[in-house]
Order: C-alpha cells, then structure tokens, then sequence
C-alpha cells in the first residue's frame, strides 16, 4: 500500500493497528503519520515502529490518505470538527470511537466524506482482534477492502452494515468481558480441585482458546463439536446437565441483550 495513514490519538488499538501495518509489511513506517496529545508517545512509537511523528492534529489531517480518529468518544467529534478543513477531499476518517455513528461523523465532517466506523476489540492487543468495518455509501467496495485488510493484519475482521453494530457490541466488542468471567469461574473450579491458581488459569484459558479454534477452523456446528466432547456416561455430560439446569444459555443470551439495549440507548443519548 503507498497510501499514507494518519492516527490522530496513540492508545492501544493505535498501538496494536500499527504493529499490525509494520510487521505485516503492508505500510512502510514512515508513510504512518502519528500525532497523540503526549509528546513522549509520539517519539516512542518512532523509536519503535520508525514512524513519522506529527507536530499537530493538522498535520496528520493534510498528509493522510486514510485518517484514524482514535480519541476518545467523548471527544472525538470536537477533534475532528478541529481537522475538517485540513482534510484532502478522498481522504477516508475511519472511526474508532463506540458509539459514534456514521451520521454523527458526517454532521462535523460533511456530508460529502468518505467515512469508516470500526470498532475492534481487546484482543486486537494479542493479535487475535475481530473488527466490524461500516462504510458509508461513499467509500468505495476497494477503499473499504484496504481498512478489512488493515485489521486483518491483527485478526480478523468483516463489513458489517451499521444497523448490526449493536450485536456487533454484544457478541465481540463487549464479550471478551464475558470470557474472562468464564475463565476465571472454571479455575476457581480447578482451585477447589487441587490445582495451584497459576496452572488452572493456564488450562482455562487454553481450553477455551482451543475450542474457540476448533469452530474457527472445522467448520462444524458448535453442537456437534460439544457432542463429540460427551461421551455416554461419561463426566462432560454431567456438567452439561447441570449448565443447562442453571440456564447457562439463557443467561448469556439475556446479558447479551441487555449489552445491545444498553448500546443502542447511548449511541442516541
């Protein structure tokens, strides 16, 4: 890609989506604009990634082919009001910031902008992101496969169309939350078994990362992966008995709801 990319803001999605540019060899770091309001991390991710540190929000904003707003969402829109007339008119803003819609961008950008909403999650820091990429109609099917491709170099990603967004919050955005309960609720279990802490969250989080590969990768309904697990008689079936006696789907199925509803609610507060 000889496109240069713009990061206005360097927290840790700008960390990870960088990390991913420079070792996927997709950017060279000097075509990756950096501005971020601490001068100290401007110069670290130099140091790091060989990138261009940037003097100004402007300055990012005039040289970049592809923004990144990456501030936070309480203060992204003033940001961005700020850039607008730096702005090359192809230039596509992607959007990082939850909750935040396309039409709320386009209010302080115009209408007539080419605009990403994204929203990735924490395991982007693992390299094992899953990202929703939302175009708007003005952003073409190649622009919009290049931002796909950018957070692929850190996972995976996929368009999704901005009425999904909110169970895009809910099934990836918020849910690493609900794996780390998960987790730490089968180590306790391992704990009350006699294994030290350490090794438990070790074999939690590893049998979980595996299963989850195992979806990924056979392509088998997540019913048949758990009926091969479950021999008859066997010990795996007892707790699935017992999960399904405490409503265990139920139960992620309603928090999930009740994080989509929560999420729909801000995005119009």
């Amino acid at each position: 890609m000889d496109k240069k990319i713009g990061f206005i803001g360097c927290g840790n999605m700008s960390k990870a989506i960088i990390g991913g540019l420079v070792s996927s060899g997709q950017i060279a770091p000097e075509n990756i604009w950096v501005f971020d309001r601490k001068p100290a991390t401007n110069e670290a991710m130099q140091q790091q990634y060989g990138i261009t540190p940037a003097s100004s929000a402007e300055e990012v904003a005039k040289q970049a082919d592809i923004l990144f707003g990456a501030v936070k969402p309480n203060v992204i829109l003033n940001v961005l009001k700020e850039i607008a007339n730096s702005l090359n008119k192809d230039t596509v803003v992607v959007s990082i910031a939850a909750g935040i819609t396309l039409d709320s961008l386009a209010n302080v950008l115009g209408h007539d902008r080419k605009l990403v909403r994204v929203m990735p999650n924490t395991p982007a820091l693992v390299n094992e992101g899953m990202t929703s990429v939302t175009p708007n109609v003005l952003v073409t099917k190649e622009e919009a496969d290049e931002i796909v491709d950018i957070f692929k170099g850190f996972g995976k990603a996929a368009l999704v169309p901005e009425y999904m967004i909110h169970a895009v919050v809910g099934v990836s955005g918020s849910s690493p939350a609900y794996v780390f309960m998960f987790i730490e609720a089968m180590a306790d279990a391992a704990v009350l078994g006699g294994m030290p802490r350490a090794q438990a969250y070790q074999f939690a989080a590893q049998a979980v990362k595996g299963a989850a590969q195992m979806v990924l990768e056979t392509g088998k309904h997540p019913a048949e992966l758990k009926d091969m697990v479950c021999s008859p008689g066997g010990t795996t079936i007892e707790a699935v008995k017992v999960l399904e006696e405490k409503g265990f789907r139920a139960a992620v199925m309603e928090a999930m709801q009740q994080c989509m509803a929560k999420s729909e609610r801000m995005s119009k507060a």
